[in-house]
């Protein structure tokens, strides 16, 4: 099976995040740069990717036209990632992708490093604590901190809602 790729309506900002923590390939329609009536632009346009909507008359819409398109039904986002699985998505931490602009991330270079952790007032140790990753387009750091912790607990309630 080929890799995933998405593209989010503008209801599933949060799934769209989620989607590019766990590695996966996904626009988010407010993030992009289009002329015109937006529902007509992700009928007809990254056609490669499959739409996800809360939408149903875009769903339809789409569905008429033979585009790749998923109805989310639950407005709870850890409900939203429980119904991707029925298409094969698999929600783990991977750092492969800016959870923001979805730009694929890597090693960042120490100056580079040094630049975010002095403008963001990060303190510089964090380089010996923990493995970094650097996205070029927002210029953002990741690593594996509290808040990585606080992740695997949410994709823990996940997978609960899986298992029902």
């Amino acid at each position: 099976m080929s890799e995933l790729k998405f593209l989010c309506d503008r209801m599933l900002r949060k799934l769209a995040t989620w989607l590019r923590i766990a590695g996966y390939d996904t626009l988010y329609v407010a993030d992009l740069e289009f002329e015109g009536d937006e529902d007509t632009y992700m009928v007809y346009n990254h056609t490669d990717r499959i739409l996800l909507t809360r939408d149903k008359e875009l769903f339809r819409r789409a569905k008429t036209v033979g585009r790749p398109v998923f109805l989310i039904k639950s407005d709870d986002v850890a409900m939203q990632m429980a119904e991707l699985k029925e298409m094969g998505v698999r929600f783990e931490l991977k750092m492969e992708r800016c959870s923001v602009c979805n730009t694929p991330l890597r090693r960042p270079s120490d100056e580079e490093a040094l630049e975010v952790m002095r403008r963001e007032g990060i303190r510089e140790d964090l380089r010996e604590k923990y493995e970094l990753w650097f996205c070029e387009k927002c210029r953002k750091l990741y690593w594996m901190g509290s808040h990585w912790r606080n992740m695997v607990e949410f994709l823990k309630r996940v997978e609960n809602i899986y298992k029902h």
